[in-house]
């Protein structure tokens, strides 16, 4: 098994209440796991070697939806920048 160690150092977030904080990091997190664990996703992510800085993009999520939900779509543009 191949260990895979994700850093984000920082993640720029506008227009987002810094009380949501814990529940986006929340999110991220979660939802990395999970695409991750899908067959193939972490070896698609390795290939790719190091990378000093990665654009997910803009980041789509319905206002009323809450941090984790937020945290969720991140996670999501975190891989799929990872493909481009």
């Amino acid at each position: 098994m191949t260990r895979l160690v994700i850093h984000i150092d920082k993640l720029v977030l506008r227009g987002i209440d810094r009380s949501d904080a814990a529940a986006v990091a929340a999110g991220v997190q979660a939802e990395l796991q999970r695409l991750l664990a899908e067959p193939g996703a972490a070896s698609t992510l390795i290939e790719g070697g190091d990378r000093y800085r990665l654009k997910a993009g803009t980041v789509q999520s319905a206002p009323a939806s809450g941090g984790r939900a937020l945290g969720q779509a991140i996670a999501g543009g975190i891989v799929g920048g990872t493909r481009s």
